[in-house]
């Protein structure tokens, strides 16, 4: 195997695309090292996981909490987890925060790397270092920017995944296109979730290049003090919605997607709003939803996007140009209470 490299500020990452999970071995040592993964994963896919230390937990969001956390460290104890452990994250976004997020804080901080499962988790959720938890309705709260040692990249494991997790993970895929990628754009409007998915070189394709999207703008900017920020597109409503309706991240991320381009059709002057609106519709995600309005912007107010009085929020200018825009949350609160989405 051959990995790609990338440099981050404190550390290198290897990229493994296209690889095996029964070659996990030659990147780390079985006997130093404890896979986490949850019970839907390890039921689909027992046969890769024998012989490795395993932690098996629950599926779900509602799962990637404080208490989680401290059982899991719990039972890297009575494994007699030390510091030359390495911990792998088997597993969808939840996993995979929760691996990096309890690596970084075990011991004060152990080796780690990732697994991810779900198409969202390798385009988005492994990438950049981002690892945390939920406290209440506030999502990833708690946490830490810390890259993991590889990202290793075994597509069979999408074999085994839900309809509405393929929809999920293409939530990142039209945003990474919205935000940065208009010929990315052209050719989400030209396929489907079927067409993709039926074509292996396809999809491995698409996966790297949404990685490498991601990537670049992460080492450009890796705590998020401009140009990452463009990646918040659509999750700044979205996260307020998403465990607060209990959504699926992809769900409500293309319900935030649709009311940004709404704000940017009155901000930017953004003209191709059903051009993005249809290819959220044709990989089969929402672009409206039934919420408080009022509650939603409460959440708004303790978003990590917030500062002082205004909030950062991402529009777009056009078909692959995102923009950041602060927004006086006075004003913010007034626009999404008029705003109107149909069919």
């Amino acid at each position: 195997m051959k990995p790609l490299k990338f440099k981050f500020s404190t550390t290198s990452v290897e990229y493994y695309f296209d690889a095996s999970f029964n070659q996990l071995d030659e990147l780390v040592d079985k006997k130093k090292t404890i896979v986490l993964t949850d019970r839907n994963v390890f039921e689909a896919h027992q046969e890769k996981f024998i012989g490795w230390e395993l932690i098996v937990i629950e599926p779900g969001e509602e799962h990637k909490i404080q208490s989680t956390v401290d059982e899991v460290i719990k039972l890297m104890i009575e494994m007699e987890a030390d510091r030359s452990t390495t911990l792998v994250g088997v597993g969808g976004g939840v996993i995979t925060d929760l691996a990096g997020y309890i690596a970084s804080v075990f011991m004060r901080g152990i080796s780690f790397g990732f697994v991810p499962t779900t198409l969202l988790g390798m385009v988005d959720a492994s990438v950049g270092g981002k690892n945390g938890i939920d406290v209440g309705v506030y999502k990833n709260m708690v946490g830490v920017i810390r890259q993991p040692k590889f990202l290793f990249y075994d597509y069979s494991f999408l074999s085994t995944l839900p309809e509405n997790v393929w929809s999920d993970g293409f939530a990142e895929i039209i945003k990474h296109a919205c935000i940065k990628d208009a010929v990315a754009f052209k050719q989400l409007e030209k396929e489907d979730i079927d067409s993709i998915r039926n074509q292996s070189n396809v999809l491995g394709a698409l996966i790297q290049r949404n990685v490498l999207l991601k990537t670049q703008v992460v080492q450009n900017d890796e705590f998020e003090k401009g140009e990452r920020k463009l990646l918040n597109f659509g999750h700044t409503l979205g996260h307020a919605i998403e465990t607060q309706y209990g959504l699926t991240h992809g769900q409500a991320v293309a319900i935030g997607m649709s009311y940004a381009l709404k704000l940017s059709e009155q901000i930017t002057g953004f003209q191709d709003s059903e051009k993005v609106r249809a290819v959220i519709n044709q990989y089969r995600l929402p672009i409206k939803g039934d919420f408080d309005v009022k509650k939603v912007l409460d959440i708004l107010k303790m978003d990590k996007k917030r500062v002082d009085k205004n909030m950062n929020f991402i529009l777009l200018e056009k078909i692959g140009k995102g923009v950041i825009q602060s927004i006086p949350m006075v004003q913010l609160t007034k626009m999404v209470q008029k705003i109107k989405i149909t069919d």
